[in-house]
């Protein structure tokens, strides 16, 4: 590692030791979790660490790839809190509008997000969950406006959010994808109902918006009519590429949460659980192999269409046996924990990081979604092999 690098490492880890909160998992109501998340963002904002994945011309912005990878290990090292609350604004909300936006939403919107705008996605239905083509919530053209009647659901902390990425469907012609148009809502805007969804670990992380007739202006559109589905690839692509590799970093620092579970069961010497520890630490460490291979590959500009998925998928798994090896030597004091707001891997809570472990095989596109992808446009498989009855028969 060169001297520069070595020196900016030095320098995050010097600021995290003053400022990261040590306090965060204290929180006793989702308000008060809410808070502290914004004022984490705030002080990130203010020593050019929030947002390193952005370009030179925003705060904090311009890193390579490698000053990235740093600060999210170190992070991770300080047990800093992840940024849950801003995470659709600065990942989601930033891939849509900075690559696919116009420069007047670029200057209106992302200036927002730094001074604290927070962002929800209006992407699931119902009945339009992983097949997103399936969405039926409608936009009908009033002049200048949209006027939005329809449902979203599992949309995250939307009940704090000042703007919503919704995805509406503008026209039944055609392809399904066809008739999908992209548009900035305001969460403010009459007609908009939200409903926290109460989840069973305790968490109100998720959301139901409803929309009755709501108007958004059609300067509130990114990209033209119809067009919607390109857009959305854009905001999907965010939550399947660096996301993943701070995940990663968190879950190999989140690891001696378990071996301190370990030692307060009295299960130190138990060479059982030291050998399932060490299997999960293994397989931590591949994942976290995959995330720099996919980083190599990005800096190379040699990454593929499903690299990403890839390590999107392995993440997944691990940290369903990282939640479930720490539940298991938690014993039943560990799933009487009282419930922490908006549970994360590192929640302090084994059995709500259990059953939030269970969500990242959906969330940012399901485990079939990401092997469909790595079988047919990696593999070059087909996406309808022949059946081998007929092959037979033939």
């Amino acid at each position: 590692m060169s001297t520069d690098l070595q020196d900016f490492r030095a320098e995050i880890r010097q600021w995290l030791d003053r400022e990261a909160p040590t306090d965060w998992r204290s929180a006793a109501t989702h308000d008060a979790f809410v808070e502290s998340q914004r004022a984490w963002f705030r002080k990130l904002v203010a020593a050019g660490y929030a947002v390193p994945h952005w370009p030179e011309r925003w705060p904090g912005g311009g890193r390579t790839l490698l000053e990235q990878k740093i600060i999210y290990e170190e992070l991770s090292r300080a047990d800093a809190p992840r940024l849950l609350l801003p995470f659709v604004s600065t990942y989601h909300a930033y891939a849509t509008i900075g690559e696919c936006g116009t420069q007047e939403q670029q200057e209106r919107y992302l200036h927002a997000i730094l001074d604290g705008e927070t962002w929800c996605q209006g992407f699931s239905e119902p009945n339009a969950g992983s097949d997103l083509a399936a969405i039926r919530t409608k936009a009908v053209r009033d002049g200048d406006h949209y006027v939005v009647t329809g449902q979203k659901i599992w949309s995250t902390m939307a009940q704090y959010a000042d703007m919503c990425l919704l995805l509406v469907r503008t026209s039944t012609e055609g392809a399904k994808q066809a008739g999908m148009t992209y548009l900035l809502m305001d969460m403010d805007s009459p007609g908009v109902t939200v409903r926290p969804i109460h989840q069973i670990q305790g968490d109100e992380e998720f959301a139901e918006i409803f929309l009755d007739e709501v108007r958004v202006p059609v300067d509130q559109r990114v990209g033209a009519e119809g067009a919607g589905w390109a857009v959305a690839q854009a905001t999907l692509a965010s939550e399947r590429g660096l996301t993943l590799m701070e995940l990663s970093y968190r879950m190999r620092g989140a690891l001696t949460r378990i071996a301190r579970q370990l030692t307060e069961v009295g299960r130190a010497d138990d060479r059982g659980a030291l050998r399932d520890l060490g299997a999960l630490k293994i397989r931590i460490d591949a994942v976290c192999a995959l995330a720099d291979q996919f980083l190599r590959k990005r800096m190379n500009d040699e990454e593929q269409i499903g690299d990403a998925s890839i390590v999107k998928l392995a993440y997944a798994r691990c940290l369903r046996a990282y939640a479930d090896l720490g539940v298991r030597f938690a014993g039943l004091d560990g799933q009487f924990h009282a419930p922490i707001t908006f549970g994360d891997l590192n929640s302090g809570n084994w059995m709500a990081d259990f059953m939030n472990s269970y969500a990242w095989t959906i969330a940012g596109g399901s485990d079939e979604v990401q092997r469909n992808i790595i079988a047919e446009r990696m593999l070059g498989m087909p996406r309808e092999p022949k059946s081998w009855t007929a092959e037979v028969a033939a």
